[in-house]
């Protein structure tokens, strides 16, 4: 017998469905609340409401445990590349050679952006934040490719729509970063693989060739994976939720992308680093900052450390840590920023009160040190986690359309004036 859960309103007593997912999980279906009982429950932030049924990622935030379609991020990081995990993400399984080789090769044909877009760069004013860019850029494609703004597209459309995504996105986010430092922009070179050739458009200049290092490929690469899904977080629920009223999948990417740029949610490893500047400008003492974090009167937090999901550890960071290593010992980099960044780590992997605690660096901690090494300025952090989190979106925006999901439409309970009598102004006091 299926189980069930019981809600009391009153004398009367009603029955709910109570759902087990794949990896056990207990969810009360409150689907048919309203129409049987007239109430609505309270969520604010839906902290406790399941909006969907998905197969795409399962996140464990207690025991430390993420997987995509049932893969642990610790053997994809380890052992595939980014296009295999997109490819993993939207269709459900991971790519034959066949099948990758036909989709790596879709994707290359489809790298260069319209040439009117280049010319949209020059209407931003200078200093215009590169996710306000990407955000508009993104949105702008559906006007060069119309045929997806047809909510009844075939699925070979679809597929198109998605393909050019995934292969413009890195483009534009190149453009974007070269437009910010006045640099010329470069044109993508697609006998270099994803990940090279976006190091490429980043980096590179037209008077020399770029000599892509493996070393910093390998971390780009495992950062990329590691931001690509994280089940339905503040952008990916935006992003489903702006496709359930049939948006056009550009625009509902856009809508993720902004809901990214929040500071609450894809801007955790920008104010990583904006933190340690603080701790230079201030002459670098690391005991009064330790000593602030641990103050629960002081306001200070030590950003990077810990997770609003993960209460044990964040596996991902495990993962990212041995990069950032890497990358920081292949470069050499002589930056009191980084020095800085090392000292916090060891303070606090050390001292008891952030072990007991749990609060270890995290996923964002290691990914804006390695941002920062390789010269990216903060602004451009968010952009690359939009780049990682593309196939997430997609999956989640692929997901909603096949399983017909209805318009997202949350209830709410009214604490405003009760009905009033409009007053003619001449006799208002």
């Amino acid at each position: 017998m299926s189980e069930i859960a019981k809600i009391q309103l009153g004398d009367k007593q009603y029955e709910l469905p109570i759902i087990t997912g794949s990896e056990d999980e207990k969810g009360i279906d409150i689907s048919k609340l309203r129409a049987l009982t007239n109430h609505v429950t309270l969520d604010i932030g839906f902290k406790n409401t399941g909006a969907t049924k998905s197969a795409i990622t399962y996140l464990d935030g207690e025991n430390g445990i993420l997987q995509y379609r049932g893969y642990p991020i610790e053997q994809l990081a380890e052992q595939s590349t980014f296009l295999e995990v997109a490819y993993l993400l939207i269709n459900g399984d991971l790519p034959n050679k066949k099948e990758l080789d036909y989709y790596t090769e879709s994707i290359r044909h489809h790298t260069l952006v319209h040439e009117d877009m280049s010319r949209f760069f020059q209407a931003f004013p200078t200093g215009a934040h590169p996710m306000g860019i990407l955000s508009t850029m993104v949105a702008s494609l559906s006007t060069f490719y119309p045929e997806s703004q047809d909510p009844n597209r075939a699925m070979a459309d679809v597929e198109l729509t998605i393909t050019r995504l995934l292969a413009k996105l890195p483009t534009l986010a190149a453009m974007a970063h070269k437009y910010s430092l006045g640099q010329p922009l470069l044109y993508p070179k697609n006998s270099l693989n994803y990940i090279d050739n976006f190091l490429r458009m980043m980096f590179g200049l037209p008077v020399e060739e770029y000599e892509v290092d493996p070393v910093i490929a390998d971390a780009m690469n495992k950062l990329l994976i590691l931001h690509a899904d994280h089940e339905q977080n503040c952008s990916a629920s935006t992003v489903r939720i702006v496709g359930s009223s049939q948006a056009n999948l550009y625009s509902s990417i856009s809508a993720g992308v902004s809901a990214l740029w929040g500071p609450l949610h894809g801007g955790a490893n920008q104010a990583v680093i904006e933190m340690l500047e603080s701790i230079r400008k201030d002459g670098g003492g690391m005991k009064k900052w330790i000593d602030k974090a641990k103050d629960k009167n002081d306001s200070f937090r030590l950003m990077g450390f810990g997770h609003r999901v993960y209460k044990n550890f964040d596996p991902r960071a495990t993962i990212i840590k041995t990069a950032c290593d890497n990358v920081l010992e292949r470069l050499g980099i002589d930056d009191p920023i980084l020095d800085l960044a090392k000292e916090l780590e060891e303070v606090a992997l050390k001292d008891q009160y952030f072990i007991d605690r749990k609060l270890f660096p995290n996923v964002d901690f290691y990914s804006g040190i390695i941002y920062k090494a390789l010269g990216i300025p903060t602004e451009m952090f968010t952009v690359m986690f939009a780049i990682g989190r593309l196939p997430g979106w997609i999956a989640q925006w692929k997901e909603m359309v096949e399983n017909n999901d209805p318009i997202g439409r949350p209830r709410q309970i009214y604490v405003g004036a009760t009905r009033r009598d409009y007053v003619p102004m001449d006799k208002r006091s």
